[in-house]
């Protein structure tokens, strides 16, 4: 029998997929690429984090199954294609993609604790879910990953998974969990944003 998995509201999670997607078509469209390298930079910062997660959960993959998501990637490709690329600049993209970042954060590390995941694993598999397409954008891109970055982005991600995982394991109510761990997540890379935050490098002595 298939686990029970935590659902998100379908509108709000076609919209997540849609922000992430937007973020993966406009690197393409920066970069004055064809329009089918930005379909696919759509696609896979929508849909990389997830399908990498259910594959290594063992749960089928989301988006193969759902009719919606590709052609919502499409459509954002085509968006982002088509307009000017000023419409797409300050800070309202990045604060959209700090809401995604937190929500699929907590919503991957559920999925994987509903298949038994335990729950160390389960926070890293919401950290996969919420950065790995954009890792993969970026490399693809040629471009230094968030993973190379010193700001505060990953470390969000972690923030709220880890919140997430530590409320189902103390048993807090699920829509307690799901307030705190997306808030803290959100509010730290938030505050990233407007503060210009990050970690500090190693210094590189020997």
């Amino acid at each position: 029998m298939t686990p029970a998995a935590p659902a998100l509201p379908p509108a709000l999670d076609i919209l997540g997929i849609a922000v992430f997607a937007l973020t993966g078509a406009l690197t393409a469209v920066r970069m004055r690429q064809t329009f089918v390298t930005a379909a696919f930079f759509a696609l896979i910062t929508g849909v990389g984090g997830g399908s990498l997660r259910d594959l290594l959960i063992g749960a089928p993959v989301f988006w193969v199954r759902d009719a919606l998501v590709a052609p919502v990637c499409l459509a954002t490709a085509l968006l982002a294609w088509f307009t000017p690329v000023r419409w797409w600049q300050g800070q309202l993209l990045e604060w959209a993609d700090a809401l995604g970042l937190a929500v699929y954060s907590v919503f991957g590390t559920m999925k994987a604790l509903s298949w038994g995941v335990p729950p160390a694993a389960a926070v890293l598999m919401g950290v996969v879910t919420a950065c790995i397409g954009g890792v993969i954008r970026d490399v693809l891109a040629g471009q230094p990953s968030i993973l190379m970055r010193p700001e505060l982005y990953v470390t969000a991600a972690a923030l709220a998974a880890g919140l997430a995982g530590a409320g189902v394991v103390l048993a807090l109510p699920p829509a307690l969990t799901w307030a705190i761990a997306v808030a803290a997540g959100f509010g730290l890379r938030g505050a990233a944003i407007h503060w210009s935050l990050h970690l500090p490098a190693h210094g590189g002595e020997e």
